[in-house]
């Protein structure tokens, strides 16, 4: 029987691509938008989601059980960036980007885990971020937001083991997707003191994103993820030098990583 894959997310960029190869795979597969009705061209069908509306998950996940009386995969895949210096982005923009990179996976798995239950089975992978491992430059929302995802993810996962249910994170680095025109960036403020350090931050970041991997790399390692038996807890996806930053943190002196970022960045 196939295995029925929920995917937040779905219209475009990673999620689309994990979408469009599961489904060309064999799996029964949903996707959801905020606005699915401007989505002409998707090949599976996509649901009314906005994951900051608990309501609209939950009548999702109630459809999906209706017509195919299970779901064996989730994939926490919607969210949103942010750039900027912490000092100049507004207090409601930081509430918002958690909104959907965090509380709004939480939502959706809390609307899942019943069934799954019942089932006893499931896979939940939650779309994290390597920049999740580390406070980058004019990113630290971002990788706020991601990085309690992957620890809140480290506890659902001991939660709900004994149910048959597994939890893990892949974190991908830089993909060549449309998440820089989604995201908000505070403005580059005209005599600010952040002005010329993070007007050129931002331009790298635009380049490092425009140079990305493919993300159909995201969507082949998904669907090796979903078929091993015993998957790890974590998974990183991306270039090698974008992985390793993750190893360098963990053995450098925190002082001494921390220039090698400036450096990186030009600050």
């Amino acid at each position: 029987m196939s295995k029925v894959v929920l995917i937040t997310g779905g219209s475009s960029g990673i999620g689309k691509a994990i979408g469009e190869f599961l489904f060309h795979k064999g799996f029964m597969v949903y996707g959801t938008s905020r606005n699915p009705e401007k989505i002409t061209h998707s090949i599976f069908p996509l649901l009314t989601v906005d994951v900051r509306n608990p309501e609209s998950i939950q009548q999702a996940v109630a459809h999906i059980i209706s017509v195919s009386k299970r779901i064996d995969v989730v994939i926490n895949n919607a969210g949103v960036g942010i750039t900027g210096p912490l000092e100049e982005i507004p207090t409601q923009e930081i509430k918002n980007n958690f909104e959907t990179n965090f509380f709004g996976p939480i939502e959706v798995i809390k609307a899942v885990l019943p069934q799954m239950r019942e089932q006893k089975s499931g896979l939940i992978i939650n779309i994290t971020s390597i920049a999740g491992y580390m406070g980058l430059p004019y990113r630290g929302v971002y990788s706020a937001s991601k990085g309690a995802l992957e620890i809140v993810t480290e506890a659902i996962s001991m939660e709900v083991k004994n149910f048959g249910i597994h939890v893990v994170n892949v974190a991908p680095g830089d993909f060549a997707t449309n998440i820089a025109a989604g995201r908000y960036h505070a403005p580059v403020i005209a005599g600010s003191a952040y002005e010329i350090p993070y007007g050129n931050t931002l331009k790298q970041m635009d380049e490092h994103v425009d140079s990305g991997s493919n993300p159909e790399e995201m969507a082949l390692a998904i669907y090796g993820i979903i078929n091993d038996s015993k998957p790890k807890l974590h998974y990183k996806i991306g270039l090698f030098m974008q992985k390793f930053s993750i190893v360098l943190k963990r053995i450098l002196p925190d002082r001494i990583y921390e220039s090698m970022l400036m450096n990186h960045y030009k600050l």
